[in-house]
Order: structure tokens, then C-alpha cells, then sequence
């Protein structure tokens, strides 16, 4: 009593903590604690006090106070845990206390208060829980440790619940998902999808602020990956957003409001592209709506040559490509589109309009400026508008060829994008600074621009083919460390060679002379070996395939293609690709077989019609160049097999592409090779080119 009754607060708490560290029994330990507990809810206790209070009691006794059940005479029944808590509550101000295993392995008591019935009583427990989850979320193993033990769950049921608290467990659970979004969703997903149902509710029917608070907060609930698309509850949450968003946007708004739903709608978008967005007249005014807003922000903040003001606004301008991004592919989409062609057409020149607000703000960007990451949300979007877009802005983009090469090349050489890409697309690492990759996004990009001969001319002059051909290696070793590899290194590797394709064509010269080609060349005759024999990965073969051979003609002198093997076993693939494309079926409502593409490449062949038809020619005009080709076109049966095949089917099934394409390579067979002119005779190949119209191969057998 004499103790309690002091005046001054700092003197009381230092003979507390005298009692603390001599106290004889729990009895005098306790009463001082009372004391000391006091002071601290009183928020009488700096730092330096705070540590002493720790040196004095520890973790034992906090410890201990928390699990006893039995409650002092005359006390409610959780006094001890109260008291408990707010001791650690006090510690854990200290971060390195915070951290520590003894409170971190208190974390499921803190969810087993936060599930308790609140009593006013308990206020004060769940605030020191509350300050405790706070503490241990700041901390290194914090976020991880809280997931595990389930406190996504405990802190969802405390906010649904609506309890004391609950606004602060809010912030909690927003904070967790900042963090350790991909673990959260995946241990929770019920739980943070019925947050989402009642916040989603909550932003529908406001009518003030909240509605627009709930627009910060609501980006965070919505999870990864196509989740809300795919049951009823998320449908219902999707609709209530979008017209809680629709209600918005049509509204006259101040900066501070509309950002955070042009927010909320970016999140939206990457999460279930344009599917949240209803067909029909309202949906398609509303889309158009959102991209038009979006490409006036862009405008606004990037055509403003002052840098700190874009520095203000590169988060809501980064949510904004989203959007843009989302336009362009509405814009394309021919199948059920939102938009009508009027809209497209406006929406279009919108979008020029902020693209080249993009381009502006890239041409200011110095050296210090490349690794911020809203250069490369810029990059990226550019990067989606030069893959669809390529007659608008075409000077400006020539212009800036050469800051993207160098971009793109700097990225690539500081950062292996093969553990950037395999890390970003398997979210093995959250939140982690990892090098990004600007190639893979302005790849469909150069594969326009190539061939067109200003463009082509800047990057090859920029030295994008050494660079471009080192992407392609390093993206091959990416795809073949599988299971592991993610689905746009073979995208990316069907783009470049789309890129290699284009220079080959347009400038053989170049490809005869720049050394980048020979190490392709290489890379490319150890590789489809390898493809061919992954189903899924046909597409890619065929592209890898044909431009082997397109290459193989213009560097047939280099040594890696005298005979070797892996000229061999290329070419081996090749004749095999080629070869299997075909077979003879029953036509419909007729006895007779027709020609039709092969079951196996049935599903790619609309991506690789093209590519086979070229793979034919390019294979044909290799054959006078390698005097072992057609030995291997021997070996492999393919004229036994072709002729055999021309047999069986009507005439009439095979078009006249597809008749010059088998007589290209048959006349050059034929020309190059006794052997080969032999088996083709010996398999009545006279009649048959006779029978199909093969003029040029019936003169050449005819000739002795």
C-alpha cells in the first residue's frame, strides 16, 4: 500500500522491479506485477523501463500466468492470462522481443482469445493480442509463423464476428497479405473468400467514405489465380464489386477517390481478366469507361515533366496498364466481345494517345532511374501494345528501340532470367526483389518490327541478335530443367524464333556473317532432337525445326553441318517432323481415304501450318547443299512412306499447296540422289506424279 500510494509513477515502478527481482514467493511477485501492469497500461513506460520489466520478470512467469487456470480469491477467471498478456503486449514493443520463440510460440493463444466470446471484461486481452500479432507480423518469421499457426483464420472469424477489435484485426489480416499473400490464400482460402463476401457486401452498400476506404482495403481479398470465377460465392462477390465499382467510376470523383478504384479494378483484372465485367450494353460502356479513365491517368502523370509528381502517382499509373493491357486484348477479341467496333475504334485512339505518354516518359529515363520498377511496368506495358499495335507510333517506337534494347539487355545481363522467370511464375519466393525480365514482354514486339526493314535495321545495329540469341539459350536451359518450367519460356522460345525467322529472310547476309547465327545454329541442332519427343511442345518444335533449316541453307558451309552428328540427328528430327504430319483417313459419306493432317498434330495445326509448309521448302533447298541429306531421308523411309500414302488417298484430297510442297522435295530427292531416284521410280512414282500434276517431278524421272 505504501508503495501504491507514492507520487511519483517512475519511483513506484522502480521498487516494483526492486520486488520483482528479490520477491520471495509468487505471492510478493505477483502484487508487484499488479503494479507493474498498471503503470504499463497507463502507458507510463518508456523503452528503457520496458527492457528492465523484461531483465526483472523474463519470459517464465508471463508464461506461467498464461496457462494457469485457477484465478487469485475474489478475481474473474482469466486475471492471470490478462495480466499475462499485457506483459508480453509490453515486451513485444521491443522488436527483437517480439521476435523471440517464447513469443512466438504463444501465438496460438493469442488466436484462442481472439475466438473467445468478447466480454467487456476481455477488451483489454484482445487489445494486447492485437498489439502482440502487430509486434510478431513486423518481424522476420513473423508472417510465416502466424500463417502456420492460423491466425488468418482466427483474425477473418474476429473481424466477421464484429467484436471490440475487429477494425484493428483488419488491418492485421491486410498486413499478413501483403506479405505472405500465396501461403495465406493457400491455407485459408474459406475463410478469406467469406471475408471478401461480407467486405464485398460492405462496399456495395455504402453509401460515404466507407465505400471508398473499403476500395483500399478490398485489392488485398482478392485471391490469386481464377478462383472467383469458378463458384457461385466469388461470382456473387464479382458482381457486388463491380457495381459497387460501376456506382463509382460514374461518379463525379476527386483524384483521392478515383485512384483506389482504378485500384481495385487493376486487381480485379489480373485476377479474372475482363470476366468480372458483364456482357451487354452496361458492361461494355463501363469497360469502356475504365480504360478510358485509365489512359487519362496515364496521361496526366507521365506527359507532367515534373518527376516528383510522376513519383506520386506511379502506383495508381502502374494499376492503370493493367487496365490498358485489358483494353488492348478487348479491343482484339472477336469472339463474344464486350465491345462494340465504335468503342474499339475510340478506345484504340485513346490508347495510342497514352502510349504515347508512355514512350515520353521512357525517353527521360536516365541510367540511375532503370532499376525502378515502374520503368519496367512501363516497358511491359509498351511491350503488349507493340505485340498487337504495330502501325501506330511507329516513329516514336524506332525512336526508343535503342533505350529498350539497352533496358532489356541490362535486366538480362544483371539479373539469369531463368531463375527469375522459374521464380516469378512458381511464386517460390514471395515479395523478394528478383530480377525481371523486360525480353519475354517486348518479344512479340521485335518479332513485328523485324520484318519491317527501319525497325530490323535499328535493333540489328542495337547488337539485339547476340543478345537475343543468348535469351534463347538461356530460356532453353530454363524449359529443359523441367517439370519445372514455366509455360512462357516455350512462348518465348516460339517468339524468337519467330524474331530468327524474320532475319533469316530478310537479311541472309547478316545471318551469314554475324557469328550469332552459328551459335543458334548449334543451339537449335541439339534441341529438336529433344522436342520431338515431348508431345507438348510441338508447336515449339516446328518453329525450332523450320528454322534450323531455313538457317542450315544460308551457313551450309560451316563445319558444325559437314556430316557431324548433331548435324545428322537435326536433320533426322526434321525428316521426322515433316514426315509424320500426314496420313490417309476415311473421307466423310465416301468409301475412298482423303489426305488429312496426323491426330497427333491435329490440335497445333493451325500454328503450324504455316511453319511445315516453309520447313518443306527450306528442307528441299537443303538437299542439293548436303550430299548426305538424302541418304537420311533414306534411312528415315520417308519415300517409301509419302509414295505409299499418295496411293492410297483420292487426288482430289490433296490441295495444290500441299501437292507442291511433297514435289518440291521429291524432285530435289530425285535430282540429288540415284538411290533416291530409284525408290521413287520403283514405287510407280511416275504415275503418281502423272496423277497429281506433278509436272516438274514426272520430267526429272522421265530424263535418263
Amino acid at each position: 500500500p505504501a508503495m501504491a500510494n507514492s507520487g511519483d509513477p517512475q519511483a513506484t515502478l522502480k521498487r516494483c522491479l526492486a520486488v520483482l527481482r528479490d520477491a520471495r514467493n509468487d505471492s510478493e511477485q505477483f502484487a508487484a506485477l499488479l503494479l507493474v501492469t498498471k503503470a504499463v497500461r497507463a502507458g507510463e513506460v518508456d523503452a528503457k523501463t520496458r527492457r528492465q520489466i523484461f531483465d526483472a520478470i523474463g519470459f517464465t512467469f508471463p508464461s506461467r500466468l498464461l496457462s494457469s487456470r485457477q484465478p487469485p480469491a475474489g478475481c474473474p477467471p482469466h486475471t492471470f492470462r490478462a495480466l499475462g498478456l499485457t506483459l508480453l503486449a509490453c515486451f513485444c514493443t521491443d522488436p527483437q522481443l517480439a521476435g523471440h520463440p517464447q513469443v512466438l510460440s504463444k501465438i496460438s493463444t493469442f488466436n484462442e482469445v481472439l475466438l473467445s466470446p468478447c466480454t467487456p471484461d476481455s477488451t483489454s486481452m484482445v487489445e494486447d493480442v492485437l498489439q502482440c500479432l502487430s509486434a510478431v507480423l513486423a518481424t522476420a518469421r513473423g508472417p510465416r509463423e502466424l500463417v502456420a499457426k492460423g491466425t488468418v483464420s482466427a483474425l477473418c472469424q474476429a473481424y466477421l464476428r464484429g467484436g471490440h477489435g475487429s477494425a484493428r484485426a483488419l488491418t492485421l489480416l491486410v498486413g499478413l497479405l501483403a506479405v505472405a499473400e500465396a501461403k495465406c490464400w493457400q491455407r485459408e482460402a474459406p475463410q478469406l473468400l467469406a471475408m471478401l463476401a461480407k467486405l464485398s457486401g460492405d462496399f456495395l452498400q455504402a453509401e460515404d467514405v466507407t465505400k471508398f476506404e473499403l476500395c483500399e482495403v478490398l485489392p488485398h481479398f482478392i485471391p490469386p489465380g481464377p478462383q472467383l470465377t469458378q463458384d457461385s460465392q466469388g461470382s456473387q462477390c464479382l458482381c457486388r464489386l463491380y457495381r459497387g465499382l460501376a456506382d463509382i467510376l460514374g461518379s463525379k470523383l476527386s483524384q483521392s477517390q478515383r485512384d483506389p478504384a482504378l485500384k481495385l479494378a487493376a486487381g480485379l483484372v489480373q485476377a479474372c481478366g475482363a470476366e468480372w465485367i458483364p456482357a451487354g450494353s452496361a458492361g461494355s460502356k463501363f469497360l469502356a469507361l475504365l480504360v478510358n479513365l485509365a489512359c487519362v491517368e496515364v496521361r496526366l502523370a507521365l506527359e507532367e515533366p515534373d518527376p516528383v509528381e510522376v513519383e506520386g502517382k506511379k502506383e495508381v499509373v502502374t494499376a492503370c496498364y493493367v487496365l490498358m493491357e485489358m483494353g488492348i486484348q478487348e479491343c482484339l477479341r472477336e469472339e463474344n466481345p464486350l465491345l462494340d467496333e465504335v468503342q474499339k475504334v475510340q478506345l484504340m485512339r485513346i490508347m495510342e494517345e497514352a502510349f504515347g505518354a508512355v514512350i515520353f516518359y521512357l525517353r527521360q529515363v536516365k541510367e540511375e532511374g532503370l532499376q525502378d520498377p515502374f520503368v519496367f511496368a512501363s516497358v511491359r506495358v509498351l511491350g503488349a501494345w507493340m505485340a498487337e499495335e504495330t502501325s501506330s507510333l511507329k516513329q516514336e517506337i524506332c525512336e526508343l528501340l535503342p533505350f529498350l534494347v539497352c533496358y532489356a539487355r541490362k535486366l538480362f545481363k544483371e539479373g539469369n532470367p531463368a531463375v527469375s522467370l522459374l521464380q516469378a511464375e512458381l511464386a517460390s519466393t514471395e515479395g523478394s526483389a528478383l530480377p525481371q525480365d523486360a525480353l519475354r514482354f517486348l518479344l512479340p514486339g521485335f518479332c513485328h518490327l523485324t520484318a519491317e526493314d527501319r525497325p530490323r535495321d535499328i535493333l540489328v545495329s542495337e547488337g539485339a541478335p547476340a543478345l537475343l540469341c543468348e535469351y534463347f539459350l538461356h530460356q532453353w536451359e530454363v524449359l529443359t530443367s523441367e517439370p519445372t518450367a514455366p509455360p512462357s519460356s516455350d512462348m518465348s522460345l516460339q517468339t524468337l524464333c519467330g524474331i530468327f525467322l524474320n532475319l533469316v529472310v530478310t537479311a541472309p547476309d547478316l545471318a551469314r556473317q554475324d557469328k550469332t547465327f552459328s551459335s543458334l545454329m548449334d543451339v537449335l541442332l541439339k534441341s529438336l532432337p529433344l522436342l520431338l519427343s515431348r508431345q507438348q511442345h510441338l508447336v515449339l518444335a516446328a518453329n525450332v525445326a523450320t528454322l534450323g533449316l531455313m538457317l542450315a541453307r544460308i551457313l551450309a558451309g560451316s563445319a558444325a553441318l559437314q556430316g557431324t552428328q548433331s548435324a545428322k540427328e537435326f536433320f533426322g528430327a526434321a525428316i521426322r517432323f515433316l514426315s509424320q504430319a500426314h496420313t490417309a483417313q476415311a473421307a466423310p459419306g465416301s468409301d475412298s481415304l482423303a489426305m488429312a493432317v496426323s491426330p497427333a498434330y491435329t490440335s497445333f495445326w493451325d500454328d503450324i501450318c504455316e511453319l511445315w509448309f516453309l520447313g518443306m521448302q527450306a528442307l528441299a533447298g537443303c538437299i542439293p547443299l548436303f550430299p548426305w541429306l538424302p541418304q537420311a531421308v533414306l534411312q528415315a523411309r520417308w519415300l517409301e512412306g509419302l509414295l505409299e500414302l499418295l496411293s492410297r488417298v483420292a487426288p482430289a484430297s490433296l490441295d495444290f499447296e500441299l501437292v507442291a510442297a511433297f514435289q518440291g522435295v521429291l524432285v530435289e530427292l530425285a535430282r540429288a540422289s540415284e538411290p533416291c531416284r530409284s525408290v521413287i521410280l520403283s514405287h510407280q512414282g511416275a504415275e503418281w506424279a502423272n496423277l497429281y500434276g506433278m509436272a516438274a517431278l514426272e520430267q526429272c524421272l522421265a530424263k535418263q
